[in-house]
């Protein structure tokens, strides 16, 4: 079992890494303000845009620790990584599994993210008696139970994505009644990407980048390829397969953003607006939520194909293992992951 340890996320937009021996040392306008030792770190996720040094990233690639480059609103830039993992004859089964097997692993993702967003909605209802006889949230219930139906119905990806796109219409629809404390300052009506244009918006992007960019280094360690994916299109620079797997794991990531709001952790004045009307995250939002999800990762989840408990930040890597398994023929069939 992989062994959990940490991810240095860089809010500070001054910020420099740099090396210093077996050290991560990261300095503000020439000023040491952290010192972190090579074993103790995972991954690392820069907001910054001074960068690092050359002499970091050469030690990073000698240590497979994966640096990855976000823009400070939390778009992905760029990733520096060491020698891939795996040989090419996993990629070449990959290519030939998902070519074969496409159909079937996006009906069983794509259930499972519909099956994952309904037990969303039912902890909401379990938690909130009032909204139970909510009639809009028991008719997006319905469209969920159907669309699971209709995705094991379907003969192309196009449709399923399809049947995707028309669930989360519906899901998103009612996403403001499961922000159930009355003091939260704002509201969602629709999902907005690109850009992000109200502060739930902006919440929910963020923290499906860190989730795509954690999958992403996950896929990489057990040497598939995150861009090869089996339901998103290709496109040169897209993770797309890391885009693939995070479906199934959308519930954690708007799970936490609820609860974040719902807790009042994050306020008005974690949040600019852009001339263009986009809205971020600021730095002090970055650091809120990441400081939380940190934490968030640490807890505690039974797997329900493992049947053991495992860190939720060991997710990915237990999804992309087994992803691995199925393409080299040790599994009849990839189990997706279910909230329980």
């Amino acid at each position: 079992m992989r062994k959990l340890l940490n991810t240095i996320y860089v809010t500070n937009e001054l910020a420099y890494l740099t090396l210093d021996g077996e050290n991560l040392v990261c300095k503000i306008e020439g000023v040491e303000k952290l010192r972190i030792p090579f074993e103790n770190i995972e991954n690392i996720v820069c907001f910054n845009y001074t960068g690092c040094s050359p002499a970091l990233m050469g030690k990073c690639v000698s240590k497979t620790i994966p640096i990855n480059f976000m823009s400070p609103q939390g778009k992905f830039l760029a990733k520096v990584c060491g020698e891939t993992k795996g040989n090419v004859f996993l990629r070449v089964e990959q290519i030939d599994k998902f070519r074969e097997k496409g159909l079937c692993l996006a009906q069983s993702t794509m259930a499972a993210k519909f099956s994952n967003t309904r037990q969303l909605i039912r902890r909401t209802l379990h938690d909130n008696a009032d909204l139970r006889e909510d009639g809009k949230i028991r008719a997006v219930l319905e469209v969920i139970d159907s669309s699971i139906e209709k995705v094991f119905e379907s003969d192309s990806i196009e449709e399923i994505m399809g049947i995707e796109g028309n669930c989360a219409q519906n899901y998103f629809s009612v996403f403001n009644s499961l922000i159930t404390n009355q003091k939260v300052p704002f509201t969602f009506e629709l999902r907005s990407k690109r850009p992000p244009l109200d502060p739930i918006n902006a919440m929910l992007s963020f923290v499906y980048t860190l989730l795509t960019v954690e999958y992403a280094s996950a896929l990489e360690t057990v040497g598939l390829d995150s861009y090869i994916g089996f339901c998103h299109a290709l496109r040169s620079g897209r993770a797309s397969l890391a885009c693939d797997m995070v479906e199934e794991s959308r519930c954690i990531a708007e799970r936490f953003v609820i609860t974040l709001l719902n807790l009042q952790v994050i306020g008005e004045k974690d949040f600019e607006k852009q001339v263009s009307g986009a809205i971020w995250l600021n730095e002090e939002g970055r650091k809120k939520v990441l400081s939380r999800w940190q934490e968030k990762k640490r807890t505690d989840i039974m797997h329900p194909y493992l049947k053991q408990k495992i860190p939720l930040g060991l997710l990915p890597y237990v999804q992309s293992n087994l992803l691995a398994k199925f393409v080299r023929g040790e599994l009849e069939s990839y189990p997706p992951y279910l909230l329980k």
